[in-house]
């Protein structure tokens, strides 16, 4: 014999799947942040940021954030266009927009020909593309720290 619902209810095909994480009691929405898979953080041109930022992955910035960032040793990008009043801590930064700050890299800091950095920068590699600006003091190769 055959499985016919009983009247009143949807056939068995009508009604929806249930998901592994609704079935385990967690919504479809609390298994997506277990199996997140990104390799970076992004801050996008409509978002501004106060405050630490502090991230354990690489972290690309097109917005504006004002305050600290700290990526250990991960990469940061600021975007051209971002606008990023804060102290930078990172393993390589990359910078094409607007930097007001200390600029710390434990390996290299690329500033791009529309990068702009008003304060310290060490790195041991410091690249510095034409038509980017500097005001600060700048501490290259081996001593830096």
């Amino acid at each position: 014999m055959l499985n016919a619902p009983k009247q009143g209810q949807p056939a068995a095909s009508a009604m929806p799947p249930v998901s592994a994480a609704a079935s385990a009691g967690r919504s479809p929405a609390d298994s997506a942040m277990f199996t997140e898979r990104r390799v970076a953080a992004w801050v996008g041109k409509a978002l501004r940021v106060e405050g630490r930022i502090i991230s354990s992955e690489d972290l690309t910035i097109d917005g504006s954030v004002e305050g600290s960032i700290e990526l250990g040793n991960h990469t940061l990008t600021i975007g051209e266009g971002a606008a990023v009043k804060a102290d930078l801590t990172a393993r390589a930064i990359t910078i094409s927009g607007s930097v007001t700050g200390a600029v710390r890299a434990t390996e290299k800091v690329e500033l791009r020909a529309t990068g702009s950095v008003e304060g310290d920068i060490s790195a041991p590699t410091f690249v510095m593309a034409e038509g980017s600006t500097v005001r600060g003091r700048i501490e290259a190769g081996t001593l830096a720290k």
